[in-house]
Protein backbone atom coordinates (compact mmCIF):
# COMPACT_ATOMS: atom_id res chain seq x y z
CA UNK A 1 0.00 0.00 0.00
CA UNK A 2 3.07 2.41 0.40
CA UNK A 3 4.10 2.17 -3.49
CA UNK A 4 0.37 2.76 -4.72
CA UNK A 5 0.23 5.80 -6.67
CA UNK A 6 -2.01 8.94 -4.67
CA UNK A 7 -3.91 11.24 -6.50
CA UNK A 8 -5.31 14.65 -4.35
CA UNK A 9 -7.82 17.09 -6.39
CA UNK A 10 -7.96 19.90 -4.83
CA UNK A 11 -4.95 22.24 -3.71
CA UNK A 12 -6.32 23.50 -0.28
CA UNK A 13 -5.61 23.22 3.34
CA UNK A 14 -6.56 19.45 3.53
CA UNK A 15 -5.28 18.57 -0.06
CA UNK A 16 -1.84 19.79 1.83
CA UNK A 17 -2.39 18.29 5.47
CA UNK A 18 -3.19 15.18 3.51
CA UNK A 19 0.11 15.13 1.83
CA UNK A 20 2.11 16.23 4.37
CA UNK A 21 0.96 13.47 6.77
CA UNK A 22 1.47 10.89 3.83
CA UNK A 23 5.05 10.88 3.84
CA UNK A 24 5.20 11.65 7.49
CA UNK A 25 3.51 7.78 8.06
CA UNK A 26 6.04 6.66 5.12
CA UNK A 27 4.56 6.64 1.91
CA UNK A 28 6.91 6.04 -0.05
CA UNK A 29 4.99 6.11 -3.61
CA UNK A 30 3.98 8.87 -6.05
CA UNK A 31 1.75 11.52 -4.96
CA UNK A 32 -0.18 14.15 -7.44
CA UNK A 33 -1.70 16.80 -6.35
CA UNK A 34 -3.98 18.49 -8.82
CA UNK A 35 -5.32 22.19 -8.13
CA UNK A 36 -7.36 24.56 -9.76
CA UNK A 37 -5.89 27.58 -8.65
CA UNK A 38 -2.25 28.92 -9.88
CA UNK A 39 -0.97 29.17 -6.15
CA UNK A 40 0.40 26.77 -3.77
CA UNK A 41 -2.12 25.24 -1.25
CA UNK A 42 -2.66 27.50 1.38
CA UNK A 43 -5.03 28.58 4.47
CA UNK A 44 -7.54 30.54 4.19
CA UNK A 45 -8.42 32.05 7.38
CA UNK A 46 -6.03 34.96 6.96
CA UNK A 47 -8.64 36.01 3.62
CA UNK A 48 -10.71 37.50 5.62
CA UNK A 49 -8.66 38.27 8.92
CA UNK A 50 -4.70 39.09 8.54
CA UNK A 51 -4.27 39.38 4.60
CA UNK A 52 -7.37 41.99 4.33
CA UNK A 53 -5.93 43.92 6.75
CA UNK A 54 -3.01 44.12 5.24
CA UNK A 55 -0.67 42.41 7.94
CA UNK A 56 0.01 39.20 6.51
CA UNK A 57 1.12 38.05 2.96
CA UNK A 58 0.47 34.61 0.92
CA UNK A 59 3.93 33.29 1.92
CA UNK A 60 2.92 33.67 5.47
CA UNK A 61 -0.31 31.81 4.99
CA UNK A 62 1.54 28.93 2.12
CA UNK A 63 1.01 25.70 3.96
CA UNK A 64 4.59 24.87 2.35
CA UNK A 65 6.79 26.00 -0.26
CA UNK A 66 7.86 24.53 -3.22
CA UNK A 67 11.32 23.23 -2.27
CA UNK A 68 9.09 21.31 -0.01
CA UNK A 69 6.75 19.73 -2.51
CA UNK A 70 10.19 19.01 -5.06
CA UNK A 71 11.71 17.32 -1.70
CA UNK A 72 8.87 15.46 -0.96
CA UNK A 73 8.75 14.29 -4.59
CA UNK A 74 5.05 15.67 -4.95
CA UNK A 75 3.47 16.03 -8.53
CA UNK A 76 2.34 19.55 -8.55
CA UNK A 77 -0.59 19.96 -11.51
CA UNK A 78 -1.80 23.53 -10.67
CA UNK A 79 -3.43 25.85 -12.36
CA UNK A 80 -5.12 22.83 -13.81
CA UNK A 81 -8.88 22.19 -13.41
CA UNK A 82 -10.28 18.48 -12.43
CA UNK A 83 -13.41 17.90 -14.65
CA UNK A 84 -14.42 14.20 -14.19
CA UNK A 85 -13.83 10.97 -12.54
CA UNK A 86 -12.95 7.84 -14.27
CA UNK A 87 -13.50 4.93 -11.74
CA UNK A 88 -13.81 2.27 -14.24
CA UNK A 89 -9.61 3.38 -15.43
CA UNK A 90 -9.48 4.77 -11.97
CA UNK A 91 -8.19 7.67 -13.98
CA UNK A 92 -8.99 11.66 -13.29
CA UNK A 93 -9.56 13.48 -16.69
CA UNK A 94 -8.36 17.41 -16.58
CA UNK A 95 -9.74 20.16 -18.56
CA UNK A 96 -6.33 20.52 -20.95
CA UNK A 97 -7.38 16.98 -22.10
CA UNK A 98 -4.90 14.80 -20.28
CA UNK A 99 -5.29 12.33 -17.80
CA UNK A 100 -3.73 11.19 -14.49
CA UNK A 101 -4.40 7.32 -13.24
CA UNK A 102 -4.61 6.85 -9.67
CA UNK A 103 -4.71 3.32 -7.22
CA UNK A 104 -6.43 5.43 -4.63
CA UNK A 105 -7.91 8.78 -4.90
CA UNK A 106 -8.75 11.86 -2.54
CA UNK A 107 -10.92 14.59 -3.50
CA UNK A 108 -10.62 18.11 -1.57
CA UNK A 109 -12.14 20.05 -3.77
CA UNK A 110 -13.35 22.48 -0.92
CA UNK A 111 -16.39 25.03 -1.60
CA UNK A 112 -16.97 27.93 -3.57
CA UNK A 113 -18.67 31.29 -2.49
CA UNK A 114 -22.70 31.99 -2.57
CA UNK A 115 -23.77 34.05 -5.22
CA UNK A 116 -27.40 33.27 -4.73
CA UNK A 117 -28.14 29.42 -6.17
CA UNK A 118 -29.68 28.60 -9.01
CA UNK A 119 -31.16 31.97 -9.28
CA UNK A 120 -28.16 34.07 -9.24
CA UNK A 121 -28.77 37.69 -7.34
CA UNK A 122 -29.06 40.60 -9.69
CA UNK A 123 -25.92 42.20 -10.41
CA UNK A 124 -23.55 39.53 -8.53
CA UNK A 125 -21.03 40.41 -11.60
CA UNK A 126 -20.97 43.68 -11.96
CA UNK A 127 -17.78 45.75 -11.36
CA UNK A 128 -17.08 46.31 -7.87
CA UNK A 129 -18.91 43.42 -6.86
CA UNK A 130 -16.90 40.76 -4.88
CA UNK A 131 -17.39 37.35 -3.03
CA UNK A 132 -14.57 36.37 -0.53
CA UNK A 133 -13.11 32.38 -1.27
CA UNK A 134 -10.13 32.41 -2.50
CA UNK A 135 -6.63 34.27 -2.77
CA UNK A 136 -7.22 36.44 -6.24
CA UNK A 137 -11.30 37.27 -4.63
CA UNK A 138 -9.09 38.55 -1.63
CA UNK A 139 -6.48 40.49 -3.23
CA UNK A 140 -9.08 41.99 -5.62
CA UNK A 141 -11.22 43.13 -2.28
CA UNK A 142 -7.78 44.50 -0.38
CA UNK A 143 -7.44 46.66 -3.58
CA UNK A 144 -10.98 48.73 -2.83
CA UNK A 145 -10.85 48.17 1.03
CA UNK A 146 -9.77 52.11 0.86
CA UNK A 147 -9.78 55.11 3.42
CA UNK A 148 -13.27 56.60 3.18
CA UNK A 149 -15.07 53.67 1.10
CA UNK A 150 -18.31 52.95 1.37
CA UNK A 151 -18.37 49.18 1.77
CA UNK A 152 -21.81 47.22 1.76
CA UNK A 153 -22.00 43.29 3.29
CA UNK A 154 -24.57 41.53 1.97
CA UNK A 155 -24.90 39.09 4.49
CA UNK A 156 -24.24 38.67 8.38
CA UNK A 157 -22.29 35.02 8.90
CA UNK A 158 -18.54 34.56 10.21
CA UNK A 159 -17.21 36.34 6.90
CA UNK A 160 -19.45 38.63 6.37
CA UNK A 161 -18.94 39.93 9.76
CA UNK A 162 -14.82 39.84 9.92
CA UNK A 163 -14.69 41.81 6.67
CA UNK A 164 -17.13 44.31 7.94
CA UNK A 165 -14.66 44.50 10.90
CA UNK A 166 -11.68 44.69 8.27
CA UNK A 167 -13.18 47.42 6.27
CA UNK A 168 -13.75 49.45 9.13
CA UNK A 169 -10.06 49.09 10.99
CA UNK A 170 -8.96 50.29 7.44
CA UNK A 171 -11.22 53.13 7.15
CA UNK A 172 -14.02 52.49 5.12
CA UNK A 173 -17.25 53.34 5.83
CA UNK A 174 -19.47 49.97 6.28
CA UNK A 175 -23.00 48.87 5.62
CA UNK A 176 -24.14 45.29 6.70
CA UNK A 177 -27.51 44.22 5.31
CA UNK A 178 -28.26 41.25 8.07
CA UNK A 179 -31.32 39.13 6.95
CA UNK A 180 -32.14 38.18 10.54
CA UNK A 181 -32.13 40.98 13.67
CA UNK A 182 -29.38 39.56 15.54
CA UNK A 183 -26.41 38.39 13.34
CA UNK A 184 -26.11 34.88 13.81
CA UNK A 185 -28.65 34.52 16.63
CA UNK A 186 -30.26 31.66 14.85
CA UNK A 187 -27.06 29.32 15.26
CA UNK A 188 -25.46 30.97 18.78
CA UNK A 189 -28.02 32.36 20.49
CA UNK A 190 -29.74 35.51 21.26
CA UNK A 191 -27.65 36.46 23.59
CA UNK A 192 -23.91 36.06 21.49
CA UNK A 193 -25.51 38.03 18.68
CA UNK A 194 -26.39 40.73 20.95
CA UNK A 195 -23.12 41.04 22.23
CA UNK A 196 -21.53 40.60 18.27
CA UNK A 197 -24.15 43.18 16.88
CA UNK A 198 -23.78 45.49 19.66
CA UNK A 199 -19.67 45.14 18.89
CA UNK A 200 -19.72 46.35 15.54
CA UNK A 201 -22.37 49.02 16.35
CA UNK A 202 -19.51 50.30 18.84
CA UNK A 203 -17.53 50.64 16.06
CA UNK A 204 -19.43 52.20 13.38
CA UNK A 205 -20.88 49.49 11.65
CA UNK A 206 -24.47 50.23 10.19
CA UNK A 207 -25.83 47.00 10.38
CA UNK A 208 -29.07 46.80 9.01
CA UNK A 209 -32.20 44.12 8.85
CA UNK A 210 -32.78 43.76 5.47
CA UNK A 211 -33.00 41.40 3.04
CA UNK A 212 -30.43 42.40 -0.45
CA UNK A 213 -32.45 41.84 -3.44
CA UNK A 214 -30.02 42.90 -5.85
CA UNK A 215 -27.22 45.19 -6.86
CA UNK A 216 -27.15 48.13 -9.93
CA UNK A 217 -24.98 50.38 -11.14
CA UNK A 218 -26.26 54.16 -11.07
CA UNK A 219 -24.23 56.95 -12.48
CA UNK A 220 -21.11 55.34 -11.88
CA UNK A 221 -21.58 54.21 -8.77
CA UNK A 222 -23.17 50.46 -7.10
CA UNK A 223 -26.61 50.45 -5.80
CA UNK A 224 -28.09 48.06 -3.22
CA UNK A 225 -31.44 46.79 -3.56
CA UNK A 226 -33.41 45.77 -0.41
CA UNK A 227 -36.35 45.57 1.09
CA UNK A 228 -35.53 48.28 3.57
CA UNK A 229 -34.99 50.67 0.45
CA UNK A 230 -31.62 51.08 -1.13
CA UNK A 231 -28.28 52.63 -0.78
CA UNK A 232 -25.30 53.84 -2.86
CA UNK A 233 -22.05 51.87 -2.37
CA UNK A 234 -18.28 51.70 -3.83
CA UNK A 235 -17.97 48.25 -2.66
CA UNK A 236 -20.03 45.26 -2.42
CA UNK A 237 -19.24 41.70 -1.07
CA UNK A 238 -21.27 38.98 -1.05
CA UNK A 239 -21.45 37.11 1.89
CA UNK A 240 -24.18 34.57 1.71
CA UNK A 241 -22.42 31.36 2.16
CA UNK A 242 -20.29 29.18 0.63
CA UNK A 243 -21.29 25.73 -1.69
CA UNK A 244 -19.29 22.47 -1.20
CA UNK A 245 -17.67 21.69 -4.60
CA UNK A 246 -19.50 18.26 -5.44
CA UNK A 247 -19.69 18.33 -9.01
CA UNK A 248 -16.34 15.81 -9.38
CA UNK A 249 -17.61 13.30 -7.11
CA UNK A 250 -20.98 13.81 -8.93
CA UNK A 251 -19.02 12.39 -12.00
CA UNK A 252 -17.61 9.82 -10.11
CA UNK A 253 -20.86 8.42 -9.43
CA UNK A 254 -20.30 8.44 -5.20
CA UNK A 255 -23.73 8.67 -2.56
CA UNK A 256 -24.11 12.75 -2.51
CA UNK A 257 -26.08 14.15 0.33
CA UNK A 258 -25.10 17.93 1.71
CA UNK A 259 -21.57 16.60 1.07
CA UNK A 260 -19.91 13.48 -0.40
CA UNK A 261 -20.84 11.06 2.29
CA UNK A 262 -18.30 9.38 4.13
CA UNK A 263 -17.22 7.24 6.72
CA UNK A 264 -15.61 7.67 10.01
CA UNK A 265 -12.53 7.02 8.12
CA UNK A 266 -13.08 8.86 4.98
CA UNK A 267 -14.01 6.53 2.66
CA UNK A 268 -16.72 7.44 0.54
CA UNK A 269 -19.11 4.93 -1.75
CA UNK A 270 -16.31 3.68 -3.84
CA UNK A 271 -13.28 1.53 -1.78
CA UNK A 272 -10.92 4.14 -4.16
CA UNK A 273 -11.91 7.59 -3.23
CA UNK A 274 -11.71 9.30 -0.11
CA UNK A 275 -13.00 12.69 0.33
CA UNK A 276 -11.82 15.05 3.16
CA UNK A 277 -12.15 18.67 4.02
CA UNK A 278 -15.38 21.37 3.36
CA UNK A 279 -16.96 18.80 0.75
CA UNK A 280 -16.73 15.41 3.37
CA UNK A 281 -20.03 14.61 5.32
CA UNK A 282 -18.46 12.30 7.31
CA UNK A 283 -19.60 9.78 10.37
CA UNK A 284 -18.29 11.65 13.87
CA UNK A 285 -17.83 8.68 16.02
CA UNK A 286 -18.23 11.18 19.22
CA UNK A 287 -21.15 12.43 18.19
CA UNK A 288 -22.71 9.15 16.18
CA UNK A 289 -24.09 11.48 13.27
CA UNK A 290 -22.86 12.90 9.83
CA UNK A 291 -21.27 15.74 10.07
CA UNK A 292 -20.25 18.77 7.51
CA UNK A 293 -17.49 21.35 8.82
CA UNK A 294 -15.79 24.19 6.41
CA UNK A 295 -13.16 25.24 9.35
CA UNK A 296 -9.58 25.26 9.02
CA UNK A 297 -8.83 22.71 12.06
CA UNK A 298 -10.99 20.30 10.48
CA UNK A 299 -9.17 20.14 7.12
CA UNK A 300 -5.97 19.60 8.85
CA UNK A 301 -7.14 16.91 10.92
CA UNK A 302 -8.87 15.36 7.95
CA UNK A 303 -5.89 15.59 6.37
CA UNK A 304 -4.19 13.36 8.68
CA UNK A 305 -7.14 10.85 8.99
CA UNK A 306 -6.91 10.72 5.22
CA UNK A 307 -3.56 9.57 4.89
CA UNK A 308 -4.25 6.68 8.15
CA UNK A 309 -6.65 5.55 6.15
CA UNK A 310 -4.49 5.01 2.63
CA UNK A 311 -1.90 3.85 5.11
CA UNK A 312 -4.35 0.91 6.19
CA UNK A 313 -4.42 2.62 10.27
CA UNK A 314 -7.63 2.36 12.21
CA UNK A 315 -8.00 5.62 13.07
CA UNK A 316 -11.23 7.61 12.86
CA UNK A 317 -13.16 10.84 13.08
CA UNK A 318 -13.63 11.58 16.66
CA UNK A 319 -12.80 14.89 17.39
CA UNK A 320 -15.20 17.94 18.44
CA UNK A 321 -15.60 20.72 15.57
CA UNK A 322 -13.69 23.81 16.45
CA UNK A 323 -13.15 27.53 14.48
CA UNK A 324 -11.82 30.74 15.96
CA UNK A 325 -12.90 34.40 14.72
CA UNK A 326 -10.93 38.01 15.26
CA UNK A 327 -13.06 41.08 15.36
CA UNK A 328 -12.00 44.14 16.31
CA UNK A 329 -11.27 43.60 19.76
CA UNK A 330 -13.20 40.35 19.89
CA UNK A 331 -10.75 36.95 19.83
CA UNK A 332 -12.91 33.83 20.14
CA UNK A 333 -12.47 30.14 19.88
CA UNK A 334 -15.67 27.35 19.49
CA UNK A 335 -15.28 24.11 20.45
CA UNK A 336 -18.51 21.70 19.87
CA UNK A 337 -22.09 21.28 17.90
CA UNK A 338 -24.27 23.10 19.46
CA UNK A 339 -28.05 23.34 17.75
CA UNK A 340 -30.51 26.12 17.29
CA UNK A 341 -32.71 25.17 20.31
CA UNK A 342 -30.06 24.80 22.63
CA UNK A 343 -30.09 26.97 25.34
CA UNK A 344 -26.82 29.42 26.30
CA UNK A 345 -25.13 29.93 29.46
CA UNK A 346 -22.70 32.70 30.11
CA UNK A 347 -19.97 32.48 32.42
CA UNK A 348 -18.25 35.63 33.57
CA UNK A 349 -19.17 39.67 32.46
CA UNK A 350 -20.56 39.94 28.56
CA UNK A 351 -20.12 43.65 29.66
CA UNK A 352 -16.00 43.34 30.14
CA UNK A 353 -15.30 41.92 26.89
CA UNK A 354 -14.28 38.52 28.56
CA UNK A 355 -16.35 35.76 29.27
CA UNK A 356 -17.10 31.84 28.06
CA UNK A 357 -20.03 30.39 26.93
CA UNK A 358 -21.77 27.00 26.87
CA UNK A 359 -24.82 25.55 24.99
CA UNK A 360 -26.73 23.24 26.50
CA UNK A 361 -29.38 20.50 25.48
CA UNK A 362 -30.90 20.02 28.84
CA UNK A 363 -28.20 19.73 31.13
CA UNK A 364 -25.65 18.18 28.58
CA UNK A 365 -23.13 21.03 27.32
CA UNK A 366 -23.37 20.59 23.32
CA UNK A 367 -20.80 23.53 22.64
CA UNK A 368 -18.23 26.11 24.30
CA UNK A 369 -16.40 29.13 23.24
CA UNK A 370 -13.63 31.65 25.41
CA UNK A 371 -14.17 35.07 24.44
CA UNK A 372 -11.36 37.27 24.77
CA UNK A 373 -10.18 34.42 28.00
CA UNK A 374 -7.15 32.57 26.68
CA UNK A 375 -5.58 29.49 27.06
CA UNK A 376 -8.99 27.31 28.49
CA UNK A 377 -9.71 26.28 25.41
CA UNK A 378 -8.64 22.44 25.79
CA UNK A 379 -10.28 22.54 29.38
CA UNK A 380 -13.53 23.73 27.64
CA UNK A 381 -13.26 20.43 25.01
CA UNK A 382 -13.39 18.11 27.86
CA UNK A 383 -16.38 19.71 29.17
CA UNK A 384 -18.56 19.46 26.19
CA UNK A 385 -20.42 16.52 26.20
CA UNK A 386 -20.44 16.31 30.31
CA UNK A 387 -23.97 17.13 32.18
CA UNK A 388 -23.35 19.91 34.45
CA UNK A 389 -26.21 22.35 35.92
CA UNK A 390 -26.23 25.84 34.16
CA UNK A 391 -26.13 27.21 37.20
CA UNK A 392 -23.01 25.50 38.15
CA UNK A 393 -21.40 27.03 35.06
CA UNK A 394 -21.97 30.22 35.37
CA UNK A 395 -20.53 30.33 39.18
CA UNK A 396 -17.26 31.83 38.75
CA UNK A 397 -16.77 30.94 42.20
CA UNK A 398 -15.86 27.30 41.22
CA UNK A 399 -12.93 26.50 38.70
CA UNK A 400 -13.38 25.17 34.91
CA UNK A 401 -11.27 22.35 36.41
CA UNK A 402 -13.70 21.78 39.20
CA UNK A 403 -17.01 21.20 37.21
Amino acid sequence: MDQESIVIVGAGLAAASTVGALRERGHAGPITLIGEESHLPYERPPLSKGFLQGNDEPEDFTVHDAQWYAAQEVTLRLGTAAISVETGKQQVLLADGSAVDYDQLVLATGSRASVGGENPMPGYDLPGVHVLRTLADAKSLRAELTEGAQVAVIGSGWIGMEVAATARQRGARVTVYSPSEVPLAKVFGERFGHYLLELHQRHGVDVRTARAQGIEQVDGHLQVLSDAGSSRADVVLLAIGARPNLQLAETAGLDVDSGVIVDASLRTSNSKILAVGDIAQAFNTRLRRQLRVEHWDNAIRQGKLAAATLMGEEESYDWLPYFFTDQFDLGMEYVGHNSPDDTSVVRGSVESGEFLLFWQDGQRITAAANVNIWDVNDQLRELVGREIPAERLADTGIELGDL
